[in-house]
């Protein structure tokens, strides 16, 4: 059995609207109201496995921060752009001490639209949210019209 079905099979991931697999992995008991009156557990946990030439479509969650940690496979790509748009963040999500341009941990700021490709075959990453993630505060960028799409958001990553 390939790799990625290993992982899918052993962490009983499901598919993600993004693309990608996922499963939470955990959901604080604590509750925290937003500055909107919303009530959200603290934080979420998920693993996220994105398999080439699958992509991390662009996306965004409002009102949490949102951080994604490497864990295993091939780097990953991860591009944050700010709601308004203009030039997108591109960080590099790896380890490999012989490779500085490789970081193991980013942060995307609450309402900045993200992406994410594999630079290999497979990468294997955990994203925390707070607030934590409702599908409720999720968005796609491919479900808004062309006209509310901001520059700067490349049209492979739709």
């Amino acid at each position: 059995m390939a790799v990625v079905e290993q992982l899918i099979e052993r962490y009983q991931l499901q598919p993600h609207p993004e693309g990608g697999w996922y499963r939470e992995v955990h959901r604080s008991t604590l509750q925290v109201r937003r500055s909107d009156g919303q009530a959200r557990s603290a934080f979420t946990q998920i693993l996220f496995l994105l398999q080439a030439p699958a992509v991390s479509r662009w996306h965004r969650v409002s009102q949490a921060d949102e951080t994604w940690l490497f864990i295993s496979g091939e780097p990953l790509e991860l591009q944050c752009l700010p709601a308004r748009g203009g030039t997108p963040t591109i960080t590099r999500l790896g380890f490999n001490l012989s490779d500085p341009g490789l970081t193991p941990l980013a942060v995307v700021p609450a309402e900045c639209w993200q992406a994410a490709r594999c630079l290999g075959a497979w990468s294997l990453v955990s994203c925390a949210v707070g607030p934590g993630f409702s599908f409720s505060d999720f968005s796609l960028l491919a479900d808004q019209p062309l006209s509310r799409h901001p520059s700067g958001a490349s049209q492979e990553l739709l």
